[in-house]
């Protein structure tokens, strides 16, 4: 079943501020400036809280200048969401992760936070429980240039993060974690997927853990150049997205170093597709998927499927379930089916493989870019991958815990 429903046409104008509310939040800040933030030459630094004079971080976003650092302190804000204008921001949880949870509120009709600034960083932040009348509610919606999401948590909302189309916009997600963003698309027809990358100069997911898609996908970008690198992207035994990873519009792609698997849930029998909904003719894109772990419970098993004119390079990867079935056009070579059997443990996502596997050594050498040279470490972290000899085909390296 193909998906291509797309949520980004779907908008709300914001209302405006009541100007008592407005007050308020203003002169309560100012009020409180010698508490709530301090400032040299170079940086302006917000600090938010509970038992700070700033209570919520929706009172730092009218507050913050450019360049601001808002440094919101460990704790669960309820129906606090946000706009922020403001670039080069750095938005950070200090003392664990930040849990802010909508309750039935959203910034213009859109998200917990809509980031409309360019260069804004989001660290330790964790968004759940967004819905909206278009049912795309989102932890973020992203609509400035040049977006970066580090060690932050995504779950229950209908969209995890949805970006705007930003041609010269780079979109990077590392150690985070999407978690059963999604809809009801039996009730409601609509789509909610993990993540929605829309049509960016480059996308970077790297060191992350992406689950518990139902019926979209786990992964979508339109992004002119996508790097999916040592990450942990499955379907649980409870739930079965459309794709793993679509990679909707193609463009130059490096698959490296992934742990995947698709549920017997899963209405469609690929794993990743390339060029799903348009650059089927773009016949000169590097497109890379290598040394990523392959675990598909289907009967029938599509593990990737290219429809465009490009040629995929498919290089040492470990495949579990059904033959190796790539459609379209590709390179194989050095990939190797072998049988659950031969991981550690898989009913808990360890795909490492045993000592008597035959993926030991059996992988062929690769060219830097190419070859991996991380792995991923659950939860939401990476080691360097070390190489004794011939690599081993798959995610791993036998005897690296």
């Amino acid at each position: 079943m193909r998906l291509t429903r797309s949520p980004l046409g779907s908008r709300r104008r914001a209302p405006r501020l009541a100007l008592a509310a407005w007050l308020l939040a203003t002169l309560g800040g100012l009020l409180a400036v010698d508490e709530s933030w301090a400032s040299d030459e170079s940086r302006q630094i917000i600090k938010v809280g509970p038992t700070r004079a700033l209570k919520a971080p929706s009172a730092a976003a009218a507050l913050a200048r450019d360049g601001a650092l808002v440094e919101i302190d460990a704790a669960i804000y309820h129906g606090d969401v946000a706009i922020w204008t403001q670039n080069r921001l750095t938005l950070r949880g200090v003392g664990g992760l930040v849990q802010l949870e909508a309750d039935g509120a959203a910034a213009q009709g859109k998200a917990i936070w809509v980031i409309k600034g360019d260069e804004v960083t989001v660290e330790r932040i964790g968004f759940s429980g967004a819905r909206v009348p278009h049912r795309n509610g989102a932890g973020i919606r992203s609509e400035g240039r040049n977006l970066t999401i580090r060690d932050s948590l995504f779950h229950d909302n209908e969209m995890g993060i949805l970006t705007d189309n930003r041609a010269n916009s780079h979109i990077v997600i590392e150690r985070s974690e999407f978690a059963r963003n999604t809809t009801d698309y039996e009730r409601t027809g609509s789509l909610g997927h993990n993540i929605y990358i829309g049509r960016v100069a480059s996308f970077t997911l790297i060191g992350s853990y992406v689950h518990g898609s139902q019926v979209a996908h786990n992964v979508k970008s339109r992004a002119e150049r996508n790097r999916i690198l040592y990450n942990r992207i499955v379907d649980q035994d409870d739930s079965g997205s459309s794709y793993l990873i679509d990679l909707a519009e193609g463009g130059d792609a490096e698959i490296i170093g992934n742990s995947l698997r698709q549920s017997r849930l899963s209405e469609n029998r690929a794993m990743i597709a390339y060029a799903s909904e348009a650059g089927r003719e773009n016949s000169d894109a590097a497109v890379v998927v290598a040394h990523n772990t392959f675990v598909n419970d289907r009967r029938s098993v599509r593990f990737l499927r290219n429809f465009s004119t490009s040629k995929v390079r498919f290089l040492n990867n470990l495949l579990v379930g059904g033959p190796i079935r790539v459609f379209g056009r590709a390179l194989l070579a050095g990939n190797l089916r072998v049988g659950v059997e031969s991981l550690r443990a898989p009913a808990s996502f360890d795909f490492a493989p045993l000592p008597d596997s035959p993926a030991v050594d059996a992988g062929r050498p690769l060219p830097a870019g190419q070859a991996p040279t991380q792995e991923y470490v659950h939860p939401l972290a990476l080691r360097a991958r070390a190489t004794d000899g011939r690599p081993d085909v798959g995610a791993y390296e036998l005897g690296r815990r």
